[in-house]
């Protein structure tokens, strides 16, 4: 005669059996102390779910370095008035393995960072100056947002829709960190509007309720990013 386990055993189980599940959906832990992404390797035929890894007597301290967060971006000369500088595994090499990463985003005087997600990555993000108004949108349509100055911290869960707004009269300023070495970033509008090929022009008609005319004068103004 089979034995049934008390249900407080078996919700146990369950939890044990699906906990590897979560900690799969980040970045993979490292197994060694340090592997410096290898951009050559991308030359040849070898892919990884990554970069390969320097050979340990290649690697220096510059590997581990930059400055590239130094500069402000070019705000007042992108369209929306922000620009996005990355701190990632593209750009940092040590980064590879070690699950994180960081951006600057400049935003000139009422600029916007438009709505986008991060779909390997959670975002806390560090006002260095100027006053912002952020916010992210969860699955079920409600709007978090909240307006931060000089000093304030703000986190985004991963995955969802988020934006930030400078929303004073001087140029603004934060420090993002993610959880992943390349978080990735889907801007709603590029990605709908400048897909390549495109998204068909009836789906988008119908998804925003607008005429395919309107559609084709969107696209125009969101060439395909190859």
């Amino acid at each position: 005669m089979a034995h049934r386990l008390p249900a407080a055993t078996l919700l146990t189980v369950l939890l044990a059996l699906a906990a590897p599940l979560v900690v799969v959906a980040n970045d993979p832990d490292m197994l060694q102390d340090i592997c410096v992404a290898d951009y050559h390797s991308l030359k040849g035929p070898l892919r990884l779910n990554g970069f390969p890894c320097k050979r340990h007597q290649n690697v220096t301290a510059h590997d581990f370095t930059s400055r590239v967060l130094a500069k402000p971006g070019d705000a007042a000369g992108s369209a929306v008035g922000s620009a996005v500088t990355a701190a990632n595994v593209e750009v940092l090499p040590g980064l590879n393995t070690l699950g994180v990463s960081m951006a600057r985003i400049d935003l000139a005087p009422r600029g916007v960072n438009p709505p986008h997600t991060h779909p390997r990555a959670t975002e806390i993000i560090f006002v260095l100056q100027g006053t912002l108004h952020v916010g992210f949108v969860t699955t079920d349509s409600k709007l978090f947002a909240r307006t931060l100055r000089k000093g304030d911290v703000f986190v985004f869960p991963r995955g969802l829709l988020h934006f930030q707004v400078n929303s004073g009269h001087a140029p603004a300023a934060v420090i993002s960190g993610f959880n992943s070495q390349l978080p990735g970033t889907q801007v709603v509008a590029q990605s709908l509007f400048g897909a390549s090929p495109p998204v068909p022009s009836d789906v988008l008609a119908t998804a925003f309720q607008i005429d395919a005319g309107l559609v084709e004068a969107i696209e125009a103004k969101f060439p395909p990013t190859m």
